[in-house]
């Protein structure tokens, strides 16, 4: 006679947010898959719905509560973490039914609220994990995270009240998850952190033994090894720190990719110094051109913010004249919002929102025709193109070196239908436009 075993309880996950909380969702639903449940793709099929949320800025709390709102209506069991979780009151007073919220990455914490809320069934057997974990991301790309938090205090952020101060991974746990994410099929990884530059500051001083090498908890170290783990390795959210400029030859060398992601927020140094960061904006052109020297493929993207207190129309004519001469591959723009903690609600000299919405309009038309002169300076190359998808008609979508999943452009290809998702294959570029690319794959 058979043994007919009950049922594992079902987890319904919604992620929203950076991808560091979708790393946060990843843990949790590998955490939860070793100890049995099994994972819903809809809300009707769930015995509880988590809701990981971004509460980064108003707009996106609100999102969050959104999507808390839609999950409870749609299932009425629902568990709340992410950065939101850390307002748990107004949650709360949103929703007083929600069965309970955890704040960023308190992955027991949320484990053990799945537990109380859906039990499993005392007979139900553990369900084995592969070794690279749960992933909600396509299988040839994965993001790493190397740490939690941050030693910044931007006045427009409130990271470090949600996550704390940066908090590094071992060397060597990272390059074991790196080599496990690989051997599951991953072609390439998204390195990210809070700030990604910082990496061993706290924990410089404990290297770490990994295949017979001392591995010393540092940026560039850290780079040239997972260089020699997978085929492609992007770096993001990199702070211009000096020693950043150590892993340009590596991408030179073609050890990682020509790609970094530099969040550089604004130009002007009164506003650079008003918003706490670093006002060195000359030093900066001038590591670019640099950079640009020693890998001239190098792609450089970044974000920056228009409309910050007492920024003047002088300082967003400096702004447009710096990204004309930085040349930035990529670049996205957000209006400044104001968010609760955040010690730039106080300064002077607020931009009305109707100056705000011109000078973003603005800002993106330059980028825009600055990212569609580069682009059209590659038709004619042939470049290395990651497979993201390919359809019926013979056709497939992917990514060049200088595009990150979801952020960045993409590559269109034609008499495409011999390739599968995560190739990697030379692309000769026929056409472009102001954000993607077109073309054939070589040889086809």
């Amino acid at each position: 006679m058979e043994l007919e075993l009950p049922a594992p309880p079902k987890v319904g996950m919604v992620s929203l947010g950076c991808p560091k909380n979708l790393v946060d969702s990843e843990r949790i639903l590998t955490k939860l898959r070793s100890d049995g449940y099994a994972m819903s793709p809809d809300y009707a099929g769930a015995d509880v719905v988590l809701v990981n949320t971004c509460g980064f800025l108003d707009s996106a709390k609100e999102e969050s509560l959104e999507a808390i709102g839609e999950a409870i209506a749609e299932n009425g069991r629902v568990i709340v973490t992410g950065c939101f979780g850390k307002e748990a009151e107004i949650i709360r007073e949103r929703f007083p039914n929600v069965l309970a919220v955890t704040g960023a990455h308190q992955y027991e914490e949320v484990v053990g609220a799945v537990h109380v809320a859906a039990p499993m069934p005392p007979s139900a057997y553990l369900n084995l994990m592969p070794d690279a974990g749960l992933k909600l991301t396509p299988r040839h790309y994965s993001y790493l995270k190397i740490s939690e938090g941050c030693n910044h205090r931007c006045a427009f952020c409130i990271i470090p009240s949600l996550r704390g101060d940066l908090v590094s991974r071992r060397p060597d746990a990272i390059l074991r998850e790196a080599e496990k994410l690989v051997a599951a099929g991953t072609k390439e990884l998204l390195v990210i952190s809070q700030d990604t530059s910082a990496y061993g500051v706290d924990i410089r001083k404990e290297p770490r033994m990994w295949q017979g090498r001392e591995i010393v908890p540092h940026m560039t170290d850290l780079t040239h090894e997972l260089g020699r783990i997978a085929p492609w390795v992007r770096l993001h959210y990199v702070y211009p720190y000096p020693h950043v400029d150590q892993v340009i030859p590596l991408m030179a060398e073609g050890l990682v990719l020509p790609y970094l992601d530099i969040p550089f927020q604004h130009a002007s140094r009164s506003v650079l110094k008003a918003m706490r960061r670093p006002a060195n904006e000359a030093k900066v052109l001038e590591r670019i051109h640099g950079w640009r020297e020693i890998c001239p493929d190098i792609a450089i993207r970044s974000t920056f913010i228009v409309g910050f207190p007492g920024e003047t129309d002088a300082d967003f004519e400096y702004l447009l004249e710096w990204l004309d001469e930085a040349q930035l591959d990529r670049v996205g723009a957000f209006r400044f919002e104001p968010v609760k903690g955040a010690a730039a609600n106080s300064l002077p000299g607020a931009v009305s929102e109707e100056v705000k919405e011109e000078r973003y309009a603005r800002f993106m038309a330059k980028s825009a025709a600055i990212s569609a002169a580069k682009l059209q300076a590659k038709i004619g190359r042939t470049l290395d193109v990651i497979i993201d998808s390919v359809d019926e008609e013979g056709g497939a979508t992917g990514r060049s070196e200088a595009d990150a999943p979801e952020i960045d452009g993409e590559v269109h290809l034609r008499d495409a239908g011999h390739l599968a998702q995560g190739d990697i294959v030379k692309v000769t570029i026929e056409d472009a436009d102001e954000h993607d690319l077109f073309g054939v794959p070589h040889g086809a």
